[in-house]
């Protein structure tokens, strides 16, 4: 995957300050609507930028078309079925993702015209849904601090518990390591694309 021009980072900016915040968002406002009210204690229920943004994620999503910002706080002693709750909460952001990316490729679909002539306007709208779609395959990626970890946590049998809690412990350490060494681009790229291409 290579360097984004700067045509494309400065298109991309705006596209990144969505696809985060609506991201931590849908996690904030599904954990409220389920019982639990950290998010809102924690002015993590807007749609703000700047309550939610991880200069270094944010950076990384600008670059490399995956990132993340800071998490939101939720407290599972709120919910009524933790478990379920925990899941639903966890897969929430990633569905805000894929929901922005699914209304940006119909709204192409829909008005191709208004796209084919100019440039500017169709180049945004890819990287709209580029971005939004890389950010909800990454997050859901089963390490931690990333949401799919927290599905891990729910479904995993309690013997497995002390390889999660490891993962805990150095997964931002792993999670570097596999974008170093290409591992994670190995793996996102192909489910991107494919995505992607069946939205467009």
């Amino acid at each position: 995957m290579g360097f984004p021009s700067w045509a494309d980072i400065l298109l991309s900016l705006p596209a990144v300050l969505w696809a985060i915040t609506f991201h931590e968002f849908c996690h904030g406002y599904v954990a409220y609507k389920l019982g639990d009210d950290t998010p809102l204690k924690s002015g993590r229920l807007t749609l703000n930028p700047l309550a939610h943004l991880d200069p270094i994620g944010a950076l990384m999503l600008l670059i490399f078309r995956f990132g993340w910002a800071k998490p939101v706080p939720i407290s599972t002693r709120n919910f009524k079925n933790p478990r379920r709750d925990l899941v639903l909460v966890s897969l929430a952001g990633a569905a805000g993702n894929l929901i922005t990316a699914i209304v940006c490729a119909l709204i192409v679909r829909f008005f191709p015209s208004v796209f084919l002539t100019n440039f500017a306007l169709s180049r945004f709208a890819l990287l709209m849904i580029m971005i939004n779609v890389g950010l909800a395959v990454f997050n859901l990626i089963p390490i931690p601090p990333l949401d799919g970890s927290r599905i891990l946590y729910v479904i995993l049998p309690p013997k497995a518990m002390n390889a999660y809690f490891f993962l805990e412990r150095y997964g931002m350490l792993i999670i570097l390591l596999l974008v170093l060494l290409g591992v994670i681009q190995v793996i996102m790229t192909p489910v991107i694309m494919a995505i992607f291409q069946i939205m467009l």
